[in-house]
Protein backbone atom coordinates (compact mmCIF):
# COMPACT_ATOMS: atom_id res chain seq x y z
CA UNK A 1 0.00 0.00 0.00
CA UNK A 2 1.10 3.47 -1.02
CA UNK A 3 0.85 5.76 1.50
CA UNK A 4 1.39 9.88 1.27
CA UNK A 5 1.49 11.21 4.97
CA UNK A 6 1.88 14.78 6.28
CA UNK A 7 1.62 17.06 9.77
CA UNK A 8 1.16 20.23 10.77
CA UNK A 9 0.02 21.94 7.78
CA UNK A 10 -1.26 24.81 10.13
CA UNK A 11 -3.15 26.52 7.16
CA UNK A 12 -0.28 26.25 4.31
CA UNK A 13 -1.98 26.70 1.21
CA UNK A 14 1.12 25.87 -0.59
CA UNK A 15 1.75 22.41 0.93
CA UNK A 16 -1.88 21.57 0.60
CA UNK A 17 -1.94 22.08 -2.90
CA UNK A 18 1.36 19.83 -2.89
CA UNK A 19 -0.57 17.34 -0.82
CA UNK A 20 -3.78 17.15 -2.62
CA UNK A 21 -1.74 16.71 -6.26
CA UNK A 22 0.58 13.60 -5.21
CA UNK A 23 -2.82 12.11 -3.51
CA UNK A 24 -3.41 11.08 -7.00
CA UNK A 25 -0.45 8.26 -6.71
CA UNK A 26 -1.44 7.51 -3.17
CA UNK A 27 -3.78 4.27 -2.06
CA UNK A 28 -4.36 6.06 1.89
CA UNK A 29 -3.58 9.60 3.14
CA UNK A 30 -2.55 9.95 6.89
CA UNK A 31 -2.58 13.62 8.70
CA UNK A 32 -0.82 13.25 11.89
CA UNK A 33 -2.48 16.59 13.47
CA UNK A 34 -2.63 20.27 13.61
CA UNK A 35 -4.16 21.39 10.21
CA UNK A 36 -4.79 24.80 11.64
CA UNK A 37 -3.61 26.98 14.09
CA UNK A 38 -4.73 27.26 18.26
CA UNK A 39 -8.14 25.90 17.37
CA UNK A 40 -8.94 28.44 14.67
CA UNK A 41 -9.55 28.14 10.72
CA UNK A 42 -10.27 24.14 10.66
CA UNK A 43 -13.15 24.75 8.11
CA UNK A 44 -10.36 26.19 5.57
CA UNK A 45 -7.92 23.21 6.68
CA UNK A 46 -10.82 20.78 5.72
CA UNK A 47 -11.39 23.28 2.27
CA UNK A 48 -7.67 23.34 1.26
CA UNK A 49 -7.72 19.37 1.21
CA UNK A 50 -11.13 18.72 -0.39
CA UNK A 51 -9.68 17.84 -3.49
CA UNK A 52 -7.86 14.69 -1.99
CA UNK A 53 -7.93 12.11 -4.49
CA UNK A 54 -7.52 8.86 -1.65
CA UNK A 55 -9.13 8.44 2.14
CA UNK A 56 -7.62 10.18 5.01
CA UNK A 57 -6.98 8.75 7.96
CA UNK A 58 -6.36 11.89 10.55
CA UNK A 59 -5.60 12.49 14.60
CA UNK A 60 -5.94 16.07 15.91
CA UNK A 61 -3.24 17.75 17.12
CA UNK A 62 -2.48 19.90 19.85
CA UNK A 63 -4.70 22.88 17.74
CA UNK A 64 -7.55 21.14 17.21
CA UNK A 65 -9.72 18.56 19.83
CA UNK A 66 -10.89 15.66 18.62
CA UNK A 67 -14.47 17.07 18.66
CA UNK A 68 -13.86 19.95 16.69
CA UNK A 69 -11.67 17.59 13.75
CA UNK A 70 -14.68 15.43 13.41
CA UNK A 71 -17.18 18.18 13.17
CA UNK A 72 -15.14 19.39 9.95
CA UNK A 73 -15.92 19.06 6.78
CA UNK A 74 -13.03 16.90 5.96
CA UNK A 75 -14.27 14.72 3.10
CA UNK A 76 -13.71 11.07 2.85
CA UNK A 77 -11.80 10.93 6.69
CA UNK A 78 -11.67 8.29 9.72
CA UNK A 79 -10.35 10.28 12.76
CA UNK A 80 -8.95 8.11 15.36
CA UNK A 81 -7.94 9.54 18.91
CA UNK A 82 -7.57 6.44 21.07
CA UNK A 83 -8.88 4.22 18.70
CA UNK A 84 -8.06 2.02 15.43
CA UNK A 85 -9.75 1.21 12.07
CA UNK A 86 -8.21 -1.20 9.10
CA UNK A 87 -8.37 -0.04 5.80
CA UNK A 88 -7.41 -3.29 2.73
CA UNK A 89 -6.16 -5.57 5.45
CA UNK A 90 -3.66 -2.53 7.34
CA UNK A 91 -4.10 -1.77 11.25
CA UNK A 92 -4.03 1.60 12.18
CA UNK A 93 -4.20 3.14 15.56
CA UNK A 94 -4.36 6.77 16.65
CA UNK A 95 -3.67 9.25 18.96
CA UNK A 96 -3.68 12.97 19.01
CA UNK A 97 -3.02 16.15 20.85
CA UNK A 98 0.18 17.32 22.63
CA UNK A 99 1.65 14.34 25.33
CA UNK A 100 2.61 15.44 27.63
CA UNK A 101 1.53 18.92 28.26
CA UNK A 102 2.65 21.76 26.30
CA UNK A 103 3.26 25.02 27.87
CA UNK A 104 1.38 27.04 24.96
CA UNK A 105 -1.61 27.50 27.40
CA UNK A 106 -5.41 27.12 27.78
CA UNK A 107 -6.13 26.61 23.78
CA UNK A 108 -3.82 23.64 23.25
CA UNK A 109 -4.84 20.19 23.11
CA UNK A 110 -3.00 18.39 25.61
CA UNK A 111 -2.44 14.82 27.62
CA UNK A 112 -0.80 14.41 30.41
CA UNK A 113 1.68 10.95 30.13
CA UNK A 114 -0.69 8.81 32.13
CA UNK A 115 -3.55 9.56 30.45
CA UNK A 116 -2.09 8.55 27.01
CA UNK A 117 -0.84 5.65 28.50
CA UNK A 118 -4.39 4.44 28.86
CA UNK A 119 -5.18 5.48 26.05
CA UNK A 120 -2.84 3.29 24.34
CA UNK A 121 -3.25 0.41 26.32
CA UNK A 122 -6.37 -0.29 23.98
CA UNK A 123 -3.67 -1.06 21.09
CA UNK A 124 -2.83 -4.32 21.22
CA UNK A 125 -1.53 -4.53 17.55
CA UNK A 126 -1.01 -2.09 14.71
CA UNK A 127 0.34 -1.89 11.27
CA UNK A 128 0.72 1.91 11.81
CA UNK A 129 0.54 4.03 14.60
CA UNK A 130 -0.05 7.53 14.37
CA UNK A 131 0.88 10.15 17.01
CA UNK A 132 0.55 13.80 17.40
CA UNK A 133 3.65 13.39 19.69
CA UNK A 134 6.71 11.90 18.35
CA UNK A 135 8.46 9.50 20.94
CA UNK A 136 10.35 10.59 23.93
CA UNK A 137 14.23 10.19 22.84
CA UNK A 138 13.17 10.84 18.42
CA UNK A 139 12.46 13.46 16.43
CA UNK A 140 11.42 15.64 19.22
CA UNK A 141 14.33 17.91 19.97
CA UNK A 142 13.30 21.78 20.47
CA UNK A 143 15.36 24.51 18.80
CA UNK A 144 16.74 25.16 22.58
CA UNK A 145 18.14 21.74 22.65
CA UNK A 146 15.55 20.03 24.87
CA UNK A 147 13.63 16.37 24.00
CA UNK A 148 9.68 16.94 24.66
CA UNK A 149 8.97 13.70 23.38
CA UNK A 150 6.64 11.29 25.39
CA UNK A 151 7.30 8.55 27.47
CA UNK A 152 3.89 6.59 26.60
CA UNK A 153 4.32 6.60 22.85
CA UNK A 154 8.07 5.64 23.08
CA UNK A 155 6.63 2.71 25.30
CA UNK A 156 3.68 1.54 23.11
CA UNK A 157 5.77 1.66 20.25
CA UNK A 158 8.36 -0.93 21.54
CA UNK A 159 5.18 -2.53 22.90
CA UNK A 160 3.12 -3.06 19.50
CA UNK A 161 6.41 -2.94 17.06
CA UNK A 162 4.29 -1.14 14.58
CA UNK A 163 5.97 -1.32 10.69
CA UNK A 164 5.20 2.56 10.92
CA UNK A 165 5.03 5.51 13.80
CA UNK A 166 4.15 8.68 11.97
CA UNK A 167 4.10 11.72 14.04
CA UNK A 168 4.68 15.59 14.14
CA UNK A 169 4.01 18.20 16.76
CA UNK A 170 8.14 18.97 16.80
CA UNK A 171 8.68 21.77 13.87
CA UNK A 172 12.30 21.49 14.28
CA UNK A 173 12.56 17.84 13.71
CA UNK A 174 10.46 17.86 10.89
CA UNK A 175 11.78 15.32 8.18
CA UNK A 176 13.50 13.21 10.89
CA UNK A 177 14.04 9.32 10.19
CA UNK A 178 14.70 7.09 12.67
CA UNK A 179 14.51 3.11 14.03
CA UNK A 180 12.78 2.35 17.03
CA UNK A 181 13.41 -1.45 17.19
CA UNK A 182 11.63 -2.94 14.11
CA UNK A 183 9.54 0.34 13.75
CA UNK A 184 10.94 3.29 11.77
CA UNK A 185 9.99 6.40 13.19
CA UNK A 186 9.33 9.53 11.26
CA UNK A 187 8.51 13.02 12.52
CA UNK A 188 6.49 14.35 8.79
CA UNK A 189 6.00 17.78 8.67
CA UNK A 190 4.20 19.21 5.82
CA UNK A 191 5.94 18.12 2.94
CA UNK A 192 4.73 15.03 0.63
CA UNK A 193 6.13 11.84 2.61
CA UNK A 194 6.06 8.66 1.29
CA UNK A 195 5.74 4.85 2.96
CA UNK A 196 4.74 1.51 1.33
CA UNK A 197 3.07 -1.12 4.09
CA UNK A 198 1.84 -4.57 3.76
CA UNK A 199 -0.69 -5.57 5.64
Amino acid sequence: MKILAFSDLHLSSAHAAEIVAASAEADLVIGAGDFCNMRRGLDRAAAMLAGLKAPMVAVPGNGESAEELRAAEFSNTTVLHGDECEFEGVRLFGLGYGVPQTPFGSWSCDLSEAQAEGMLAACGHADILISHSPPKGFGDVTSGGIPVGSTAVLAATERIQPQLLLCGHVHDCWGFRGSLGKTQVANLGPAVNWFEVNP
